[in-house]
């Protein structure tokens, strides 16, 4: 569904080259497929795109990038579930090997839990080595597209390096230290980071945009700038707060009221208190800013309402995560909501504040097309 909804607003945001006319009405244009240094291409059938072997390399590769993007939210989903059942430590403090037998009837079920999600995390990394490779094999030089997917994979290079010092420095099961706070912090906004650069690689590709400038609305842009920032901070502050329910876990709402306010409680875990509140009005500025930008443009994208509808839908998985006493079931499903809300607000984002310069990929269309026909 999150792809099929980003992929629909890729379409709308591609940049299309202004020509004249050359006389040929939409019909003849796609029955004769008559090419011309006049042609307006914004009416050229997109199966005549897909007849240039470089278009359709960069169609393939737009897929591949959707998917590398799927996998990585469900690696992160499944990370979620290694420290939600205390399975940090399952492969001891060795990395990348594990301490301890994988398969088999010796084999713990903590073990299983955390060599698993190495294994995805290592398949990650290929798969975004081998996006950045085909990235730069099908774009052209200036694409900005290239250095989404480079930075991609030093964000996916660095995850893999944080995720290793969370185990040689043992800060993980239930250890509850300053250090393991500062590194879950990182590890976390670092994962955010990696989502929105997989996230805006995808839509380029699918939209076939070259370059960008920035708009000249600097009072928009600090808008935007800071509501990524409140959603970054706030979800970095929703990891701190679902740490402190696996390793504090409550009874009752009132046990759990009681721990927050207790004057000998570790400090982190205020941010069960702080959380929900920084939620609230992070999700309050961010569907005013949507709603501003958007209707100043007189234009509700498809990207837009869907990050509309995820906001409230988080906040009310949040409040059910609050009254349930977080359970781990819970926790993943609002880490999922919450990954596809960042996702759709890097992409709106995006959109509201870049101007495409260039067509590149796809809407390369004359040489593309010529391309195509002469193969």
């Amino acid at each position: 569904m999150e792809g099929r909804v980003l992929e629909d607003r890729a379409q709308s945001i591609e940049c299309r080259p202004a020509v004249r006319a050359n006389g040929l009405s939409t019909n003849e244009m796609r029955g004769t497929w008559a090419i011309t240094e006049s042609t307006d291409w914004r009416f050229w059938p997109k199966t005549g795109l897909l007849s240039s072997p470089r278009a359709r390399g960069i169609s393939h590769v737009a897929r591949f990038a959707w998917t590398a993007l799927c996998w990585n939210v469900a690696v992160v989903l499944w990370g979620a579930y290694v420290r939600a059942t205390g399975s940090g430590a399952g492969c001891g403090n060795r990395w990348p090997l594990c301490d301890g037998d994988v398969v088999g009837a010796s084999a713990k079920t903590q073990t299983i839990v955390e060599f698993t999600h190495r294994m995805t995390s290592a398949i990650s990394l290929l798969m975004v080595i081998g996006l950045v490779v085909w990235c730069w094999r099908v774009t052209k030089r200036g694409d900005w597209v290239r250095y989404s997917a480079l930075l991609a994979a030093a964000l996916l290079a660095n995850e893999a390096l944080l995720g290793a010092a969370l185990v040689l420095l043992k800060h993980v099961a239930y250890d509850h230290s300053v250090g393991r706070i500062l590194f879950l912090c990182l590890h976390f906004g670092n994962t955010l980071l990696l989502l929105a650069a997989l996230s805006l690689t995808a839509v380029w590709l699918s939209s076939g945009s070259g370059s960008f400038v920035l708009i000249g609305k600097w009072r928009e842009l600090s808008s935007i700038g800071l509501g990524l920032l409140a959603t970054m901070a706030t979800g970095v502050a929703g990891a701190v707060a679902a740490l402190a329910d696996t390793l504090f876990p409550s009874t009752s709402l009132h046990s759990s009221l009681m721990q927050d306010f207790g004057s000998v409680t570790p400090a982190f875990l205020h941010c069960r208190l702080f959380h929900p509140a920084a939620a609230l009005i992070t999700a309050c500025y961010v569907l005013w800013i949507v709603l501003k930008s958007s209707a100043r443009r007189n234009r509700f994208s498809g990207s837009a309402i869907a990050l509309l509808i995820s906001v409230l839908v988080q906040v009310g998985v949040g409040i059910a995560n609050v009254l349930f006493l977080a359970p781990v079931w819970l926790q993943i499903a609002h880490l999922f909501v919450a990954d596809v809300l960042w996702v759709l607000l890097v992409v709106v984002s995006a959109d509201l504040t870049l101007e495409c310069t260039s067509g590149g990929g796809v809407n390369a269309l004359p040489s593309l097309i010529k391309e195509g026909q002469e193969t």
